[in-house]
């Protein structure tokens, strides 16, 4: 199976509600742009927005996550890709077009996907449907 699967690996867990953590301490806004990141959760990472109505196509979603992976690379470690929007945590068509987008970057690359979407109240992979869903997030 592609993706996150169950039982999810205890330092992976922490870094996905690192992320969730981060997302909704800095996100207070009800409607807000989606964010394509690239990096490592509560460390360094890359990050581009997505301006709503732009025209961006498969090519261009791949350049952009490509050049996030350039610049996010340090040493051995491989970044992990994750999503930022608003909303329920259901699959929607911006998290379709960014995976396809990071699937052909990673594996352009060379290097395993990792990519989840975050939303303020948990994150799920849009592969194997793998979540994790929090009331009240807190910072531990």
């Amino acid at each position: 199976m592609e993706g996150i699967s169950e039982p999810v690996a205890p330092a992976l867990a922490a870094v996905l509600r690192r992320a969730v953590v981060d997302h909704a301490r800095a996100e207070r806004r009800r409607t807000f742009p989606a964010l394509v990141h690239v990096g490592v959760p509560g460390g360094s990472e890359e990050v581009f927005a997505v301006v709503p109505d732009e025209p961006l196509d498969h090519g261009l979603r791949a350049d952009v996550v490509a050049a996030l992976l350039q610049r996010s690379r340090r040493g051995r470690t491989v970044p992990m890709v994750w999503l930022t929007r608003p909303g329920p945590l259901v699959l929607e068509d911006v998290d379709a077009q960014w995976l396809s987008a990071a699937r052909s970057a990673t594996a352009e690359a060379g290097v395993a996907l990792t990519l989840v979407v975050v939303t303020r109240t948990g994150w799920f992979d849009p592969r194997s449907g793998t979540r994790r869903v929090w009331k009240r997030i807190r910072e531990r």
